[in-house]
């Protein structure tokens, strides 16, 4: 038998030779009272963490052994469970948990040996406190390597092969989540392994993405494109069909590239890769491929590059062995523990329509007497309307029961997309955005304003721009008399202006009557875009975007920047100021509110926009701009992910709702990218956060533009439209893109400073609001091609007081999300979650 049929229970048991250099005490079947140690420093760089854990007696735990019958495997599935110190299962708090693989030849015993590890680890807070689960894998001489074996023979010296992979990612998972108080969802579950353990975590991790969120991959036992002729891959029938212990197109099924082709980047997963470089070295020269240093480095580079995986890799001094496990262990947890979800997601509730195609958000609107107008861009056909060709804007109008009223298109054979709606006159609203339209023969992109009454017909539809070049509007505010401003860009000249450079700001006045009343076009020698426009009740405008260069009197930063220009109703008298907000990355400013004499603006940074230390990727930032143009007050929110902002709610006592999108985590992460709001105090800070979705992409585009509106919908509610690629709870997606409507708490009125009260995302109810200028149609969905992001470091622009605030907060929002009844979610149905 060849040295890769065996890792023998002698290198198992070397573990416990390394654990007991590095001071750390076994694991007892009791809990013990004992207080966890107090938190210390990072290991330093270049020692083993094994080496530097502290010789004070760590937190005892448990190790409790445990069985699950199957039908899959003869004999069902003995394995044991490590339980923290402190656990108890009566308890609300809920634990993300670990699967450990043991190697060929081995048992459940070796990895049992990493408890007093574990314990020092959770103890110091290098990792939650987490679940972790060590299961038997006898089956195929233990040589199964984790796969569902098609092989019936009996050669002398094997078994028949069993279904390994449906008892482990079934049954076994059932059974745990059922008997433990596990975060039961893909968020808070990973699975690790060496060797043949190694090959079977990530196997588990990019076939069962529904299940596993990362993994820990030590030493794997994986070749590419074959396996060597002495591999214990080809000796116990693992890959075998029928009578033949290996048949090489079961193994090409199985084997890793097969996977990494299939996978679905909607589900995320990060890999942690480590081996030695002494690992056993093959004689043969062209064999050296097959070296496991060499195969390791070949699934990183591989993996990498996959769409939806993030990968680390380490190669530490050392061979096939526990000097390389443990090491890798214990620096691969530091990595995968912290990305665990210790709750479970947000539920992800409330109605979703569309088309087969992909459709788009485009604004939301609450009435004064409690109905709902929302608008969809849709590519097909929808809400009973037959596509005129390309895409079409979709209006339509509900009671405050939820029931249809209306729906009308604004539709011709060519494109159009809706960016928002505003209150007209006479219970009226108006849509704003782009249309094209054929000029001769030469089609471009114009300006889009469409009136609709109160019953549903088109009043009027009016256009605006340059007939030989695109021009469009990305955001609408009422003009408090029956008619609307709308702010986009031109790439041409509108209204006798001359162009600044490659594309410029623009702002249009349409009339109560559907006239255009007015024009004004600004910008730089670059390319200017104004994404977001705000009017206050005195007849002020804001307009807000993103510039390559610089703007008119101001100064660029670096990148792309945000800008914020002041008008007023009379556009001729051009901005009154101009105010650039940027760093040297990609900043933009994405939404703006009307605030006493200023203004609110929002949108992300790539940068460092105040001084206090990076989250990582993109911000979320919110500013306090005057009437005179000085910025003030910036403050960023964000994760070690992108995060970016895309529409503001007024709340009461000044609070504010900052809706955006993210890949990181303000709460559990639902999938790849989801919809954030935070509950911001008059003074910045974080009173509450939400995050929701799918676990697909929701709240923008898969280039990252943001796709979302918010509007107040009542006196302690927010309606939050949005693109989604997955589907809220109860519904089927359409196809591609559909756009998802949900409601979140905020208290739009009440007492200042007294926070709203998270609930979970329901599915809108319609209530009454009062209208006004900051209240209608909603804000933000940006969406904007063109506005690339940065991916240099950002900002978290707090103060010490306020960084303590949060994460007291924090505390506290983890405890009541301890409380929430779970559900199980594993990719065949919507997410649900619960907001805190």
């Amino acid at each position: 038998m060849s040295w890769k049929s065996s890792v023998t229970l002698a290198a198992s048991l070397a573990l416990a030779g390394a654990l007991a250099l590095a001071g750390t005490s076994s694991a007892t079947a009791v809990t013990s009272a004992t207080a966890p140690a107090a938190p210390t420093a990072p290991a330093a760089p270049g020692v083993p963490a094994l080496s530097q854990a502290k010789t004070a007696a760590a937190p005892a735990s448990q190790l409790v052994p445990g069985h699950v019958d199957t039908d899959a495997v003869a004999g069902g599935i003995d394995y044991t469970t490590y339980l923290p110190a402190g656990f108890d299962a009566d308890a609300a708090e809920r634990y993300p948990t670990l699967y450990l693989l043991h190697g060929r030849g081995d048992t459940q015993a070796a990895w049992q040996q990493v408890a007093p590890k574990l314990d020092a680890m959770i103890a110091d807070g290098q990792v939650p406190p987490l679940i972790v689960v060590m299961p038997d894998a006898p089956w195929s001489g233990r040589g199964s390597y984790y796969v569902d074996s098609l092989y019936t023979g009996g050669a002398a010296g094997t078994s028949p092969g069993q279904a390994v992979e449906t008892a482990f990612t079934s049954d076994l998972v059932d059974h745990i989540d059922a008997t433990y108080p596990t975060v039961d969802d893909r968020a808070g579950r990973a699975v690790g392994g060496y060797s043949m353990g190694g090959a079977g975590a990530l196997r588990f991790a990019t076939v069962h993405q529904d299940l596993f969120s990362s993994a820990l991959v030590l030493s794997p036992a994986v070749y590419v494109p074959s396996t060597p002729a002495d591999s214990s891959t080809r000796e116990f029938g693992a890959y075998g069909r029928g009578d033949a212990l290996y048949d090489e197109a079961r193994y090409q099924e199985l084997a890793y590239p097969a996977a990494l082709e299939a996978f679905d980047p909607a589900l995320p997963v990060h890999l942690f890769i480590a081996v030695g470089d002494d690992e056993y070295a093959n004689p043969k020269p062209e064999d050296a491929v097959h070296d496991l240093d060499y195969e390791a480095a070949t699934l990183y580079n591989r993996a990498k590059r996959v769409p939806g995986i993030t990968a680390e890799m380490r190669t530490y001094d050392g061979g096939h062995d526990w000097d390389v496990w443990a090491r890798g262990f214990a620096e691969g947890l530091t990595d995968i523990g912290p990305r665990l979800s210790t709750t479970p997601p947000t539920p992800f509730t409330g109605t979703q329509t569309g088309s087969a195609g992909d459709d788009r958000a485009s604004g939301i609107l609450t009435l004064a007497d409690g109905s709902v107008v929302e608008a969809i861009t849709a590519p097909g056909d929808a809400w009973g309307h037959r596509s005129a060709g390309g895409t079409d804007i979709l209006v339509q109008k509900r009671s405050t029961s939820g029931a249809v009223q209306w729906t009308t298109a604004i539709a011709s054979p060519l494109n159009e997309r809706a960016y928002g709606l505003v209150e007209g006159e006479d219970g009226s609203v108006i849509v704003g955005g782009y249309q094209r339209v054929d000029h001769a023969g030469a089609q471009n992109d114009d300006v889009l304003a469409a009136a609709v009454s109160a019953d549903g017909t088109v009043l009027w539809t009016t256009t605006a721009g340059d007939p030989a070049a695109a021009d469009r509007a990305y955001s609408i505010a009422s003009d408090g008399a029956g008619g609307a401003f709308l702010a986009g860009y031109t790439s041409g000249r509108v209204g006798g202006a001359t162009s600044a450079g490659d594309k410029d700001a623009l702002v249009v006045h349409v009339g109560r009557d559907g006239a255009v009343a007015g024009t004004h076009q600004f910008g730089g020698a670059g390319e200017d875009k104004s994404l977001t426009i705000a009017r206050a009740g005195d007849g002020r405008l804001a307009l807000g975007g993103v510039t390559t260069g610089a703007m008119p009197g101001a100064t660029a930063h670096g990148g792309t920047d945000g800008w914020v220009a002041g008008f007023s109703d009379d556009l001729t008298a051009g901005p009154s100021f101009v105010a650039q907000i940027g760093t040297d990355s990609s900043d933009q400013v994405s939404a703006l509110l009307a605030r006493g004499d200023g203004w609110q603006a929002a949108g992300f940074t790539g940068g460092a926009l105040a001084t206090t230390p990076s989250a990582g990727g993109n911000d979320a930032f919110v500013a306090e701009v005057d009437g005179a143009g000085t910025v003030s007050g910036l403050r960023q929110y964000g994760t070690p992910g992108d995060d970016r902002a895309a529409a503001l709610v007024a709340g009461a006592g000044d609070a504010t709702l900052l809706v955006g999108h993210t890949d990181g985590r303000f709460q559990a992460s639902a999938g790849s990218v989801d919809v954030f709001a935070l509950d911001l105090a008059a003074d910045g800070s974080i009173r509450t956060s939400t995050q929701f979705g799918s676990v697909a992409r929701d709240g923008a585009d898969e280039y990252d533009e943001a796709n979302l509106f918010a509007a107040a919908a009542g006196a302690d509610s927010v309606q939050i439209q949005g693109l989604t690629y997955g589907a809220v709870e109860g519904v089927t997606n359409a196809g591609g893109g559909d756009v998802f409507l949900s409601t979140v708490a905020f208290a739009v009125s009440g007492a200042p400073g007294e926070p709203s009260t998270p609930t979970t995302p329901t599915s809108p109810a319609n209530p009454a609001v009062p209208g006004g200028p900051n209240t209608g149609g909603g804000t933000g969905g940006s969406g904007v091609a063109g506005s690339s992001a940065g991916s240099t470091a950002s900002a978290l622009a707090l103060s010490g007081t306020q960084l303590g605030q949060i994460a007291a907060f924090a505390l506290l929002a983890l405890a009541a999300g301890a409380l929430l009844a779970l559900r199980r979610h594993r990719g065949r149905g919507p997410l649900e979650t619960t907001v805190r």
